[in-house]
């Protein structure tokens, strides 16, 4: 009941400012395949077999040494048979998220830095649950996903968030602060929002609510919280700016806090690089050069011994003191760049501009065909849109489409794309809709619009619109964007034509040239 609760009053908050992506087909069907305990092995195994590419990764990553099955496992039933379907599960799911929210996007945030920290992270957290005795098997997916919210805000904030991540970086500051300030909600509460609106279990969404903070958590996850959390500052060793620093704190707590024999603290920190390396390139990332911890030590004795120092952690600090200089140099005028690039907002109503409905039409159309589902696209604008400028003047039109834009937008699922098109046209993108599903939404849409009143001058101003729609779904091999926006554009002409306040459904037509 309590995830429910803070899950609602997260939700709300956030839904004010960003629009959560919708889940990708496949990671529905897992989460619904492993609710069906009678059948979860055949289902499961039935869902990952539909995809060369998913199978082949997910087989070298069950026979990688992290889950020492040495070889063994040939199938994926094999695979679920010894490692269990729940560990199956969480390998799939990070796979495919990890595709799917990378793929295609147009930003200048750094994915390939994100996601090697990340799985980095989720070696470490499964490396360090059976090191504290407290291992979960969703544990690697938790740790993967704690800082998913990081790449929801960036991807709809673009380099106004970028901004904010790269002042945390460069001041030390606290971004958790940075964000509620700014946004009033936190990463870790959109990452929370994201899988809990995914249908994920309180087991993995609430560690990802208290990964900074793991003593705010319910009892029954702060283990999760806590392991998750030193996880992450086990993979900033190898991902980030400060890793003797982190190396140091990490093994302070391991001794003084669990107990931990110093040599299996070091053991560990060695493991985390050599597994990280074989599991990034299962996720198709560079792993570049992970030195394992006590190889860095050795390097650095060596140059200890040249000057006769004691302390064999000071010379990786100074040679990281003066290479987050640099970087900080590179930063700041990197970051006086992005301030220059182009935002996907329009600045009328707040609504995605044509830019951003263009690119994400585009992935959307691409998802659908990828997983078999289907895409809808409605195209509207205001009837005698003209005469209320006219009549009204300008300001009022403005006041219209602003109203407009905001009842449209709040109607929406937080999925759907809401746009600008143009003037008084609009368009919306609705994933995994149907051509009855968006028969029945564009009606809904239609009704709604002519129930808003817009008060100038003391006078109320009524308007309607006309809208057309198509659907992309398994019947469309072949169609392209153009021609699903030509379809919309047919149905929405047809509708003035037919006299205006309704709705028409154009399939869309492949070109005869």
């Amino acid at each position: 009941m309590q995830s429910n609760e803070n899950y609602s009053k997260i939700k709300e908050l956030i839904e004010k400012e960003l629009n959560l992506p919708s889940p990708p087909a496949i990671a529905v069907k897992i989460l619904n395949a492993v609710q069906q305990d009678e059948a979860a092995l055949t289902a499961l195994g039935d869902i990952i077999a539909t995809d060369p590419a998913l199978t082949a990764k997910m087989l070298k990553v069950a026979n990688s040494g992290i889950f020492t099955c040495n070889g063994t496992i040939t199938n994926i039933n094999r695979a679920m048979s010894i490692l269990g379907t729940n560990i199956i599960k969480n390998i799939a799911l990070s796979f495919v998220i990890a595709n799917e929210l990378n793929d295609n996007v147009q930003t200048n945030f750094d994915f390939d830095r994100f996601w090697r920290g990340s799985v980095t992270s989720a070696v470490a957290a499964e490396l360090l649950s059976r090191v504290l005795d407290c291992k979960n098997d969703d544990i690697f997916v938790t740790a993967l996903l704690q800082d998913i919210g990081i790449l929801v805000i960036s991807l709809t904030k673009g380099d106004e968030y970028n901004t904010l991540l790269h002042e945390a970086h460069i001041t030390d500051g606290d971004l958790l602060k940075l964000e509620k300030k700014k946004y009033g909600f936190s990463h870790q509460q959109v990452g929370y929002a994201l899988l809990m609106s995914w249908n994920f279990p309180d087991i993995i969404c609430d560690p990802v609510l208290y990964h900074h903070n793991p003593e705010k958590a319910d009892d029954s996850y702060q283990s999760s919280a806590q392991t998750i959390y030193y996880a992450g500052q086990l993979a900033e060793i190898y991902t980030g700016d400060e890793g003797a620093e982190k190396a140091r704190l990490i093994q302070q707590v391991l001794t003084e806090q669990f107990d931990v024999d110093e040599a299996d603290a070091i053991e560990l920190l060695d493991d985390v690089a050599s597994r990280s390396g074989e599991m990034l390139e299962s996720f198709e990332l560079d792993p570049g050069e992970i030195k394992p911890y006590s190889v860095l030590l050795q390097e650095a004795n060596k140059e200890l011994a040249k000057l006769n120092i004691s302390n064999e952690q000071m010379i990786l600090e100074l040679k990281e003191a003066k290479q987050k200089t640099e970087t900080m140099a590179n930063n700041l005028r990197d970051a006086n760049n992005r301030l220059k690039e182009l935002v996907y907002r329009d600045g009328l109503t707040g609504l995605y501009n044509h830019r951003f409905f263009q690119e994400s039409l585009s992935n959307e159309i691409s998802r659908a065909s990828r997983y078999h589902s289907s895409v809808s696209l409605i195209l509207f604008d205001i009837d005698n849109f003209k005469k209320v400028n006219d009549t009204y003047g300008h300001p009022a039109g403005d006041l219209v489409l602003m109203n407009i834009a905001k009842a449209v937008n709040q109607a929406v699922r937080p999925c759907d794309i809401v746009a600008r098109y143009g003037g008084e046209e609009f368009a919306v993108i609705l994933p995994e809709t149907s051509a009855a599903g968006v028969k029945v939404f564009a009606a809904r849409l239609r009704r709604c619009v002519e129930g808003i009143a817009t008060l100038v001058d003391g006078q109320l101003i009524y308007v309607t619109v006309s809208a057309g729609a198509t659907t992309f779904d398994q019947s469309c091999d072949g169609i392209t964007k153009g021609m699903l926006i030509e379809a919309a554009d047919r149905g929405l002409y047809a509708s003035k034509q037919n006299g205006r306040n309704q709705v028409t459904v154009q399939e869309p037509e492949r070109s005869t040239v």
